[in-house]
């Protein structure tokens, strides 16, 4: 196969690194790789295939030549430089949620939506953390018997924020645990052995901007815009790993032993589901893994033909590296480049 020059923007960042990671451990066809990051990781080392790279900066003229720019370096870069990356040439996968509304940019998760990609104009968006595990799970469901209401509630980790977050937590950790008082920087509130029901910023509703995005998100990819769903994200003390109460309304009867088994066949899916054993999904076992883990299926008798699921994914992984590399090698598949 044809090698492929790929640009990371973000290069030195959680979901940068997890990026690199998945590139290799795919073995994705990379050819030339350029490292991007912001002017003070300038000059660092990132070893790559047994190369050690050094990380240069976001720059206009950096995306020159290049196949692919991934970018997981926020929204203000990538509102700024994937235009740019576009007009050079390079079909940009963008992490941020710059672009994901925007209805000439497709949003896509490959195993619900992948046929959207072929309409792209140089930018794919890669769906919210939370959103994607949501599709995976629901999606299949949706196709075989319409899904009319859901209700979710995250739990989502710290790594979701970023490094800072996560250095945050530990930090907090530890000191709880010496008896110190540990004051919060990042997040408005101690969150070391707390939960805070509040994931991103609020918006004049009274919803957060996280669960603004699992709806609105959910909607464009399902190709369902007025599908009824209503969510509460919530911040965990959970480094990697997150997790989701989803209660949906059907339109008709759906056991939980048939959700189960068209669960068992849908791609990107491991169901983990037997009570008996207390076997059932968790962020700590679905750290490292590529799957999006279903548990806890079961009647929800508050619904008219009502199901319960539990639902786990590694945030760093599919929610973010994986699914965006996933895009770009059913682009070069298809040839859709």
């Amino acid at each position: 196969m044809r090698q492929r020059r790929i640009a990371i923007v973000g290069a030195t960042g959680l979901v940068g690194q997890e990026v690199l990671r998945v590139l290799e451990q795919r073995n994705f066809p990379v050819g030339e790789l350029r490292l991007l990051a912001s002017d003070r990781s300038v000059g660092k080392k990132i070893v790559f295939r047994d190369q050690e790279l050094s990380v240069e900066a976001t720059t206009a003229k950096a995306f020159a030549g290049m196949d692919f720019a991934f970018f997981a370096a926020g929204g203000d870069v990538s509102k700024e430089y994937a235009p740019i990356a576009a007009e050079a040439g390079a079909l940009v996968i963008d992490k941020s949620g710059t672009f994901r509304m925007e209805p000439d940019v497709p949003l896509v998760v490959p195993e619900v939506n992948l046929d959207d990609a072929k309409a792209h104009k140089g930018i794919i968006a890669s769906p919210n953390c939370s959103t994607i595990q949501l599709v995976v799970a629901m999606n299949p469901l949706h196709q075989r018997n319409r899904i009319k209401h859901m209700t979710v509630a995250t739990y989502q980790s710290v790594s979701g924020s970023g490094r800072e977050a996560v250095e945050e937590l530990n930090e907090q950790a530890e000191r709880v645990l010496h008896g110190q008082p540990a004051a919060p920087h990042f997040y408005p509130h101690q969150i070391a052995f707390n939960v805070l029901p509040q994931c991103d910023n609020f918006l004049d509703d009274g919803d957060t901007q996280e669960e603004w995005k699992l709806i609105h998100e959910t909607r464009k990819i399902m190709h369902e815009p007025a599908l009824r769903i209503g969510a509460t994200c919530v911040r965990v003390p959970v480094i990697v790993g997150h997790s989701e109460a989803v209660h949906v309304e059907f339109t008709r009867h759906f056991s939980a032993e048939d959700a189960r088994e068209v669960l068992v066949e849908s791609p990107g899916v491991k169901v983990l589901d037997d009570p008996v054993v207390a076997l059932y999904p968790y962020p700590w076992m679905a750290s490292g893994q590529d799957e999006v883990f279903v548990g806890r299926i079961r009647p929800d008798d508050s619904l008219t033909n009502g199901l319960a699921l539990w639902v786990v994914s590694d945030n760093l992984r599919k929610g973010a590296a994986l699914n965006a590399v996933q895009i770009a090698e059913e682009v070069l598949r298809r040839g859709w480049l």
